[in-house]
């Protein structure tokens, strides 16, 4: 029955648009039969319409703007489908997106709401003159980028040194643009090359390493926001590789020590530490003071292992192993901790005269001919060691500044003093044989 309606509907149209047609002709070769081909007596569009372009899922609207339209009427028409759309007021399509509006008998807009990409095309409008008038106008339908995710990798555990291949398959209009980077910004090794970028759909790496482990984006872009992007694992296995900063190590007895390890490994490696004997060695970190720490941090695949010892004892001296150990394979290496002499504690002249000073205060008795020890330090520049009584120069950072002229001063003084207590040694000696003479 609707068809039976819009076909009735359409016919009466025509045939309106048809009588109006034959009741103009006959008006103008009426009144004045030389103005029947007068072209200012006819409709005329007052502008072209526009082609417009609007994104999926947005609203269109194409204008036709006619004037001196008196009794003739406008329709719109589909071009490559050949549908009527409209017909003057009244919509013809059954297309529930579309509808008519009008103003003043000389604007008429077509309205598509939600376009979808079916709706791209050209759209005429039509006037019922003899012969027809009308003007076209494209309506370009845009669609952003998107990844087609049958057609697309997903992440990937690859065994090192076999060749992989990542695809990106992405859909929109215009044919979007695709090309692969890594996530965190860093250079892919390429054919031999370092690239920041790889254009296509396809990424190819051959042998890869586990310099390639990393997450990958596919990005589709076409100019129509927004862009899109799918992000790639790719993760690739190898058996733990060890190495050792310092394969041998010193320590004197009472010192903290700690060893070093490094190691890289995928899957991640069970990492533990043993001793000369192979027990291995287990830390509780709840519980401070210890005999043994461990401690491990990882970054990526690469893992850090360290072995604190405190406070090192006799039975402590000997050989440690690290060892790494995953699905794929294990490995280990060893550190030898020696024993090193324990470094000795100097004493300076300022320290021995303190403490000496301290004994005399201690004693009551003071006898006024005894001459006190010296502690003796060495200086050189630039020849032997000179040995020196402590008031040849100062202790400390002034010590580095003293001269040669203040050091041959200061023992200049202590050979006045060695001499005068020899000098009163002599004289005590020769008072007692006198004494004794009596």
């Amino acid at each position: 029955m609707e068809i039976i309606k819009i076909t009735v509907l359409l016919l009466c149209s025509v045939a309106s648009g048809v009588q109006g047609l034959a009741k103009a002709k006959q008006s103008h070769m009426h009144d004045n039969p030389s103005d029947f081909n007068n072209e200012a007596s006819f409709p005329r569009f007052a502008e072209p319409i526009p082609n417009i372009t609007v994104t999926i899922g947005r609203d269109a609207l194409l204008a036709c703007v006619v004037d001196n339209l008196k009794g003739y009427k406008v329709a719109w028409v589909r071009v490559d489908t050949q549908t009527i759309l409209s017909i003057h007021h009244n919509v013809i399509t059954q297309n529930p997106r579309i509808s008519l509006t009008y103003n003043d008998h000389r604007s008429w807009y077509l309205h598509i709401r939600e376009v979808e990409e079916n709706d791209r095309g050209w759209y005429m409008c039509q006037v019922n003159t003899d012969p027809m008038r009308s003007r076209k106008g494209y309506l370009q339908v845009v669609v952003p980028p998107a990844i087609v995710e049958s057609m697309t990798s997903n992440d990937m555990v690859v065994r090192e040194g076999t060749n992989v291949t990542l695809n990106c398959k992405a859909k929109g209009f215009p044919e979007p643009y695709v090309m692969w980077r890594r996530e965190d910004g860093d250079e892919m090794a390429i054919g031999g090359e370092n690239v920041n970028v790889v254009d296509g759909e396809i990424l190819h790496i051959t042998k890869v390493s586990r310099l390639h482990m990393a997450a990958y984006l596919c990005v589709a872009s076409n100019g129509v926001p927004p862009s899109i992007s799918k992000r790639v694992q790719l993760r690739v296995q190898f058996p733990p590789m060890l190495s050792i900063p310092n394969q041998l190590e010193g320590a004197y007895v009472g010192q903290d020590v700690v060893l070093e390890c490094h190691t890289e490994a995928y899957p991640a490696s069970i990492n533990y530490w043993t001793t000369e004997r192979g027990d291995m060695i287990i830390s509780d970190t709840s519980r401070t003071g210890d005999k043994f720490e461990t401690m491990s941090r990882n970054t990526g695949y690469t893992k850090y292992m360290s072995l604190k010892i405190r406070s090192v004892g006799p039975a402590d001296f000997g050989s440690y192993r690290c060892v790494a150990k995953n699905s794929l394979g294990e490995t280990d290496g060893l550190i030898k901790l020696d024993e090193i002499p324990a470094p000795t504690t100097i004493l300076t002249t300022e320290s021995l005269y303190n403490n000496r000073s301290k004994g005399r205060k201690a004693n009551k008795k003071h006898d006024p001919m005894m001459v006190g020890d010296y502690g003796v330090e060495e200086w050189k520049e630039n020849g032997p060691a000179i040995r020196h009584p402590p008031g040849a120069f100062h202790n400390g950072a002034a010590s580095a500044t003293t001269s040669m002229r203040d050091i041959r001063i200061g023992s200049c003084c202590a050979g006045i003093l060695f001499l005068l207590q020899q000098l009163l040694s002599i004289l005590s000696q020769h008072r007692l044989a006198g004494d004794g003479r009596r």
